[in-house]
């Protein structure tokens, strides 16, 4: 049996009226209008998140290709990926910079020929990032009895994942290529559930054991052999306002952490504070001053108490 629905015409100009405010350039956040600024494209999402998934294939070959290539095989199928890459790289990259500069959107030729530097600089960038990721393969094998196999640890690991992401949007960052490495670390941070500025320096045979709930914060500086375990944040004390209340961008407010430093599940440690090397932080422990290398830091000790016939309550 059909059922004919009363009232339509009504409700259809009462969604046109709602479809109208919300297309309207006067409603907060809405990209409308002829503006120059509001013609410019965002960067796509979905096209850097597939551009990341290809340079997971050129930074870990034979892995994620899906077929067993040889030699000559895995050069043409990585070169062809890389070629692939550099097209969105250099798409995306002249989006997020014409996005913030004033150049005429109808007149970009200053922002092709910045992405088309920033493209190439980065690509030459892969090798040292794949040594580093090797590094970081090397250390969870060496920090975990679970781990197996490096096989193990490059397909399954959420902090090897997470950690590569790193890397590649840091890299970025490091170019002063707007939005798009924040999209990329904000990818990694939706998949794993770790929580990586692109702004973070991170030495090599990095380590994140389990990984969730992990945050590192933008102007965190972590050495080499460096390993960390859930829960962990690396984050700000506090900031300085401007004289309108405003955070002031760009100062070091999160810590400092040595080499060879372990900081176990649930440590918080903030602020512009330096942790020595060869620290050892305990779980769930509050830190907001620097400690000498060598420290071992760690909760006051937990007090056991009888529960019979009601002590201890």
């Amino acid at each position: 049996m059909v059922h004919h629905h009363k009232g339509g015409e009504a409700e259809r100009r009462s969604l046109g009226r709602v479809v109208d405010a919300l297309c309207s350039s006067d409603l907060p956040l809405a990209r409308t209008g002829r503006g120059s600024r509001r013609r410019r494209l965002l960067p796509s999402r979905s096209e850097l998140i597939d551009m990341v998934e290809k340079l997971r294939v050129v930074l870990f070959p034979g892995y994620y290709s899906g077929w067993d290539l040889s030699d000559e095989g895995l050069n043409y199928y990585v070169g062809a990926t890389l070629d692939r890459v550099l097209h969105i790289l250099q798409g995306q990259i002249k989006r997020g910079l014409c996005l913030f500069c004033d150049q005429d959107p109808d007149n970009w030729h200053g922002c092709d020929e910045v992405a088309h530097q920033h493209t190439f600089t980065f690509l030459e960038r892969l090798p040292d990032l794949r040594r580093l990721l090797a590094s970081d393969v090397e250390a969870a094998f060496a920090g975990d009895p679970a781990a197996r196999s490096y096989e193990e640890i490059i397909y399954s690991y959420p902090g090897l994942r997470a950690i590569t992401d790193h890397r590649l949007a840091h890299e970025l960052y490091r170019l002063d290529v707007p939005l798009i490495p924040r999209i990329i670390s904000e990818y990694a941070h939706a998949q794993t559930g770790i929580d990586i500025h692109p702004g973070a320096t991170i030495g090599d045979h990095f380590f994140i054991d389990h990984g969730t709930g992990v945050v590192i914060g933008e102007t965190s500086v972590i050495g080499r052999g460096v390993r960390i375990f859930q829960g962990v944040t690396l984050g700000a004390k506090s900031f300085p306002l401007d004289e309108d209340g405003n955070p002031i961008k760009g100062i070091a407010r999160h810590p400092v952490v040595e080499d060879e430093v372990i900081i176990y599940s649930g440590a918080t440690i903030l602020g512009r504070i330096t942790l020595g090397r060869g620290s050892v932080i305990g779980g769930n422990v509050w830190l907001t001053r620097s400690i000498a290398p060598g420290s071992h830091v760690s909760q006051s000790q937990a007090r056991s108490l009888p529960f019979e016939d009601g002590a201890g309550i």
